[in-house]
């Protein structure tokens, strides 16, 4: 709507600026109205338009500009503002069934910066507040995140907290509120009240991702590895003795404890001192299924043992 304003205004050598609150409102289906019935169609607007003059002088603000079946009003009040605006919807809903009352009005609130040419108020606030409008439902009440947050604890009306939005020829998202018009009463909680502010986002740690991930695919490789040394147990059993299925299941074992040294290892040991327990565990295992008597394994795993002994007190050391 408020790209109709634009094109017709001429922009005089002393533009000001300032911050008010802009009301921009539009009438929801008029040209339909208008192609049944020119004449109810002007009245309906003509009364429209007398509800919202009346309002807007009641709470103190001023009508900048007209257009069409549109109007774009500003107050030095946003809670006034506010207020007006549900008043405004209050009345035009009464008169329903009247002749003026066919009309439904789409409004929208912004407080922000305008550029002011005469009596007139142009710039990216105004261009919001339109926005807000052209988003909102028909007979319904858009405000800004600027505005909700002047009136939320001023007004017991309720808001609905309606998400991030993109106005049409905007760059950014926009927080977005609608009003019950009187419907709810804010202190009743059926209301959303603001969005809770979002926390930055945790940065993922790169040891406990690794950490997981290595976890997953240990057991889906001892999954894996169980399911073929039960096959090879299968063909063992079936091809009769000597038993041999046992070799190929150390193997696997040793080799899977040794994929996960960094899991066994953890913040106690180290991660050679892990894999080498893998692999004594594994000497162990064929030291006993192949026992002639001599306990061999105790060397390699002593070995290891000492290693990491060594390794405690040299770091204790520094």
């Amino acid at each position: 709507m408020n790209d109709r304003f634009k094109k017709g205004a001429t922009m005089s050598s002393e533009v000001q600026r300032k911050l008010t609150t802009i009301l921009a409102a539009d009438a929801e289906g008029y040209s339909r109205v208008m192609q049944a019935d020119e004449v109810r169609a002007l009245g309906s607007l003509q009364a429209a338009r007398s509800v919202f003059s009346k309002f807007i002088q009641r709470h103190h603000g001023r009508i900048a500009n007209t257009a069409g079946d549109g109007l774009i009003a500003e107050f030095p009040s946003v809670v006034e503002a506010v207020q007006c605006a549900i008043e405004v919807q209050q009345e035009l809903s009464s008169k329903r069934n009247d002749p003026g009352g066919a009309l439904h009005f789409r409004i929208g609130i912004h407080l922000g910066d305008v550029m002011v040419d005469g009596d007139d108020l142009l710039g990216e606030g105004v261009n919001l507040a339109a926005r807000l409008q052209a988003m909102a439902e028909p007979g319904g009440i858009l405000i800004s995140q600027q505005v909700y947050d002047q009136v939320h604890a001023k007004l017991t009306v309720g808001f609905d907290y309606l998400g991030e939005r993109r106005p049409k020829n905007f760059s950014e998202d926009i927080s977005v509120y609608g009003i019950s018009n009187g419907k709810r009463n804010r202190r009743s909680g059926k209301g959303k009240q603001s969005p809770p502010k979002a926390r930055p986002p945790q940065k993922a740690d790169p040891e406990a991702q690794n950490a997981d991930n290595l976890r997953e695919r240990v057991v889906r490789l001892t999954a894996l590895g169980g399911a073929v040394w039960v096959a090879l147990v299968v063909i063992d059993l079936v091809t009769g003795p000597p038993f041999w299925a046992h070799f190929p299941g150390i193997i696997l074992a040793a080799l899977l404890s040794l994929y996960a040294a960094p899991l066994i290892a953890g913040q106690r040991f180290s991660i050679p001192f892990a894999r080498g327990l893998a692999v004594a565990g594994g000497l162990i295992l064929v030291n006993l299924v192949t026992w002639n008597g001599y306990f061999w394994a105790m060397w390699p795993a002593g070995a290891l043992v000492f290693i990491e002994i060594m390794r405690h007190l040299a770091v204790s050391r520094r």
